[in-house]
């Protein structure tokens, strides 16, 4: 695992998680990068998310009202009924659904790094400002593994 950054998509108003990540994930596909696997929370759990990931491998927490018997994806069907019949732990332990860490951490340490707080007044100057933050910690990184030799 690289962490190394691929995307950044920022965005002010409705939308929600599922719907910007099936965005980023065609972009991704768009510029020939294949999916392996797919982390995320409750909030990714959407007919939509399933259809863009294909045969990407999936660590998606199925939401606790899941159902197998409504209309929609069979591939969401398949992981939720696999979901249910492992229970959370194993489950998690199978998908290696902690590795979402790399993720969150990310996060975390941009927000630890340049603050949480935006200092632009445009919309434009927002956007273009949360997209600078993550664009330098992805910087700083990549700098300090070569410095390292990872």
């Amino acid at each position: 695992m690289t962490k190394k950054l691929i995307d950044v998509h920022a965005y002010i108003g409705e939308g929600s998680e599922a719907e910007i990540a099936v965005k980023q994930i065609k972009r991704m596909q768009d510029n020939g990068i294949k999916l392996k696997k797919f982390y995320g929370d409750g909030a990714y759990d959407a007919n939509e998310v399933f259809y863009a990931i294909e045969d990407a491998e999936s660590a998606i927490m199925i939401r606790k009202n899941g159902s197998t018997c409504c209309r929609g994806n069979r591939r969401r069907r398949e992981e939720i009924r696999k979901y249910f019949s492992l229970r959370y732990k194993a489950w998690s332990k199978i998908t290696k659904y902690g590795l979402r860490w790399a993720v969150e951490g990310t996060f975390s340490a941009v927000k630890r790094k340049f603050g949480e707080d935006l200092k632009a007044r445009t919309v434009i100057g927002f956007l273009a400002e949360v997209m600078q933050k993550f664009w330098a910690y992805d910087e700083m990184m990549v700098f300090i593994r070569k410095a390292v030799g990872l």
